[in-house]
C-alpha cells in the first residue's frame, strides 16, 4: 500500500505550517480585506476605488532568485520574505501605484512547518512595512524535484493609481534632477555572481571580515529596503512635480533608469556623489569584478531613485529625511538625440 506521505508529501505538516503562520498574516492586512486565510481565493473590497476619477490597476510579480540559497546555507529563513515583498511592491510604486494586496507561492522539497512559518513571517513583515495586505498564498511540497532543504519563493501584488497621477517617462523633462535613495545592501539581485565569488574565492559565510559589523552570511541576507511608503508620501505631497521613480534591480543603475527616460533625453549619474557599499567593494575587489560588470549586476548603493522638478529637489530630500530616509542629488536629465538612455560618470567617493 502506498500513501501520499510515503510519496514525500506530508499534509499534516502543511496544516501545521498554516497554523504557525496565522499570527504573522494577521498583521499584514488592510480594512478592505474580507475573510481570513484558508479560502480558495482572497477577497478585497474595491469599492473605495470609485472615489478615483479613472482608477488604473497595476500588477507586478517577481521572486528572490538565488539569494534563497544563501538563506538555506545559513539556516535563516525569516528575512527572505521581506526581499520578496520589496521586489514586487517597489516595482508597482514606480508608476505611482499604491500596492493594495499580495499573494505568495512557496515551493519546498519538504514541508518543515517552522521553516515555512519563518518565510511567511518575513513576507508578512514586508507587507506590513508597505501597508499591503497579504490575502493569500500557496505552499507546495515537491519531493524528488527539490532537495528536502531547498525552496523557492515568488509573489504577485496588485495596486492602483489614478490615471491623471500616473508616473512615467512621459513626465520626465530636460533639467530634472535625480534623487537617490540608498540601498540596504545587495537587495535581491546579482546573487549568482555573489555565489560565484563565494565559491571561487573560498569565502566563509560564517566569518566576520575586516570592516564588516556582522559575519558575511548575515550581511548577504540583509533584507531589501522597501521604499513604497516613502515614494507614496512624495507623490501625495508633490504629485505634479514628481516625474517618476526607478527601482534599481537586475541590470543596475543605468539600465533600470533608462526604462523611464523618454527618447531625446539622457539621465547622467555623478558617481562622485556617493561611495560604493563596503560589501560590494569587498566582493568586487576579492574577485576582480570589472566596474562595468558590477554596475550592470548590482545596485552599487542606490535602490530607488526619484526624478523630480529641480524646484522641489531640496524639499524632496528634506521630506525623505523626515521619514528616516537619507537621500541626495545623484544626477540630472539632459537633452540628446536618439533613444532614452542613462550613463554613470566620474569616480566613486572613497570611504
Amino acid at each position: 500500500m502506498s500513501t501520499y506521505k510515503e510519496a514525500g508529501v506530508d499534509i499534516n505538516a502543511g496544516d501545521r505550517a498554516v497554523e504557525l503562520m496565522k499570527a504573522s498574516i494577521a498583521k499584514a492586512t488592510r480594512p478592505e480585506v474580507l475573510g481570513g486565510i484558508g479560502g480558495f481565493a482572497g477577497l478585497f473590497d474595491a469599492s473605495a476605488l470609485k472615489k478615483l476619477s479613472k482608477p488604473l490597476l497595476a500588477t507586478s510579480t517577481d521572486g528572490v532568485g538565488t539569494k534563497t540559497e544563501i538563506a538555506r546555507q545559513m539556516g535563516i529563513y525569516d528575512t527572505i520574505g521581506e526581499d520578496l515583498v520589496a521586489m514586487v511592491v517597489d516595482d508597482l510604486v514606480v508608476c505611482g501605484a499604491e500596492p493594495l494586496f499580495m499573494t505568495d507561492y512557496i515551493a519546498v522539497g519538504k514541508v518543515v512547518p517552522e521553516r515555512i512559518a519563518d518565510i511567511v513571517k518575513g513576507i508578512a513583515r514586508g507587507c506590513e512595512k508597505a501597508n499591503t495586505a497579504l490575502i493569500g498564498g500557496e505552499t507546495a511540497e515537491h519531493p524528488g524535484l527539490l532537495k528536502e532543504d531547498e525552496f523557492d519563493i515568488a509573489g504577485a501584488a496588485t495596486g492602483v493609481v489614478d490615471a491623471d497621477k500616473q508616473m512615467g517617462s512621459h513626465r520626465v523633462k530636460s533639467g530634472d534632477l535625480i534623487i537617490a535613495m540608498p540601498a540596504s545592501g545587495f537587495h535581491a539581485n546579482g546573487y549568482s555572481l555573489v555565489r560565484h565569488i563565494l565559491k571561487t574565492e573560498k569565502l566563509d559565510l560564517q566569518k566576520k571580515y575586516e570592516d564588516f559589523s556582522k559575519i558575511l552570511g548575515e550581511i548577504l541576507l540583509t533584507p531589501t529596503e522597501i521604499y513604497t511608503l516613502d515614494c507614496l508620501a512624495l507623490v501625495k505631497a508633490q504629485s505634479e512635480k514628481i516625474r517618476t521613480f526607478s527601482h534599481i534591480t537586475g541590470g543596475g543603475l543605468a539600465d533600470n533608469t533608462a526604462r523611464v527616460i523618454p527618447d531625446g533625453l539622457i539621465a547622467k549619474y555623478d558617481r562622485t556623489t556617493w561611495a560604493l557599499p563596503t560589501e560590494m567593494k569587498f566582493m568586487a575587489d576579492c574577485a576582480g569584478v570589472p566596474q562595468a560588470d558590477m554596475e550592470r549586476t548590482w545596485n552599487c548603493g542606490i535602490g530607488m531613485v526619484a526624478i523630480v522638478d529641480p524646484a522641489i529637489a531640496d524639499l524632496t530630500i528634506r521630506s525623505l529625511a523626515a521619514r528616516g530616509m537619507k537621500a541626495w542629488i545623484s544626477g540630472s536629465i539632459h537633452a540628446q538625440s536618439g533613444p532614452g538612455a542613462a550613463t554613470l560618470e566620474g569616480k566613486y567617493l572613497t570611504r
